[in-house]
């Protein structure tokens, strides 16, 4: 099965058409977001922006469906995808950079690629909490704490799945071949489906609040 698909990915129109389908769906994100959700805040618009562009239309679908104020109700299963794309947006910009500095640069085996990889993911994943949280002036230590406090389950169930399955497809792939490409915008939606209940887990027990409803955005 893992040659079958690696097979199917390896193909440059499976790529070509993988980008135009996702620089597309960028395109329909920001269109919505000046003509239907101005209010949307900076923050949330860099976070949609990113996870549509990792997960072309899988990351638009969640968008409208729970990050839109057109939305019918809230639900905790919308703030739980909120806070898996908020999650999503830093971890898989930590991942790619991770992936193309271990194998595209160092060179490095399996075992130090994942924990290279890993190590960037996280950090991108914390800091994108960490930095608006000190922003609005709370103070660095307590900052810190509340990050990982609410970030850290998210953070590993995502990555523990995203670079599972992207050494498992393309373990021998270097950045000119195309599998190592779409083998990671494969694993990273994969790991996007993989962080949501532990989210949504979160945000039922108070671990964490879940990005605020769009609706009330709009409102304010």
């Amino acid at each position: 099965m893992r040659d079958q698909i690696a097979a199917f990915l390896s193909q440059p129109a499976v790529l070509i058409g993988w980008l135009g389908v996702s620089f597309a769906c960028v395109g329909v994100l920001l269109w919505d977001f000046r003509r239907a959700n101005p209010e949307i805040g900076r923050l949330m618009k860099v976070v949609w922006a990113l996870t549509v562009l990792y997960s072309g239309p899988v990351g638009l679908l969640v968008y409208w469906m729970t990050g839109r104020k057109q939305i019918a109700r809230d639900t905790i299963w919308r703030r739980g995808w909120r806070s898996t794309a908020h999650c999503y947006s830093g971890c898989g910009m930590g991942e790619i950079v991770g992936l193309v500095l271990a194998v595209g640069i160092l060179a490095l085996g399996t075992v130090p690629t994942a924990l290279v990889t890993f190590a960037f993911a996280f950090t991108f994943g914390i800091l994108l909490t960490l930095g608006p949280l000190m922003h609005d002036g709370v103070p660095f230590g307590e900052a810190m704490q509340d990050s990982l406090v609410s970030e850290t389950a998210s953070i590993v169930m995502m990555e523990v799945v995203a670079i599972g399955v992207d050494l498992w497809l393309a373990g021998g792939a270097g950045l000119g071949d195309v599998l190592f490409w779409t083998a990671m915008m494969t694993s990273l939606t994969l790991g996007l489906f993989a962080a949501w209940p532990v989210n949504v887990a979160l945000v039922r027990f108070g671990v964490k609040e879940g990005m605020h409803d769009p609706r009330e955005m709009a409102k304010a």
